[in-house]
């Protein structure tokens, strides 16, 4: 008997250590879908430094009260799988999402509960919002471009006056040649 307490008592160790530090968590209801898929999803948040797992709803209430997390008790029911970034906030909605929409056959086997960015909940028509956003990544590239075009456009501004001007005394010198 000890050992099976002893077995739930590291597992809710576990959990709190994989969210203790989330950026975001995001629970999932999987239920229905297959374990290759499953398994092809992991690998897909893993590259995305999501860290992905099924518990025990009760483990992880207890690991999520542990943190002071009580906002997410009331979706805690059914199956429920988490996703977690310490990275990232938009990377567990974006991959989810993508991956319904590209991998699964039935779209309605993998849903959003629920998801928690900092002090706030977000719920499933929201999650699928944030999903939209691009990566930091393309947000940063987008910023970095704002900020090169004005001066990529000075720089042809300023080439294309050079070029009249070195036309016009080409010109000039062949009209003094003849």
């Amino acid at each position: 008997m000890a050992n099976i307490k002893q077995y739930k008592i590291d597992n809710v160790k576990t959990i709190r250590e994989r969210l203790d530090g989330a950026r975001v968590i995001v629970l999932v209801d999987y239920k229905g879908i297959k374990v290759d898929e499953v398994n092809k999803l992991r690998n897909v948040l893993r590259t995305n430094k999501v860290d992905y797992f099924v518990a025990k709803n009760t483990w992880i209430r207890i690991a999520l009260n542990m943190l002071d997390i009580k906002h997410l008790d009331p979706y805690l029911i059914n199956t429920t799988a988490v996703a977690v970034s310490k990275v990232d906030e938009v990377a567990p909605a974006r991959v989810i999402k993508k991956f319904v929409e590209t991998e699964l056959e039935n779209k309605e086997l993998l849903k959003f509960k629920v998801g928690l960015i900092g002090e706030d909940i977000y719920d499933t028509a929201q999650l699928r919002m944030l999903a939209d956003l691009p990566s930091k990544e393309e947000l940063v590239a987008k910023v970095l471009y704002g900020f090169n075009a004005p001066i990529t456009g000075f720089v042809g501004v300023l080439g294309g006056v050079i070029r009249k001007f070195v036309y016009a005394i080409d010109a000039i010198a062949k009209q003094k040649a003849e």
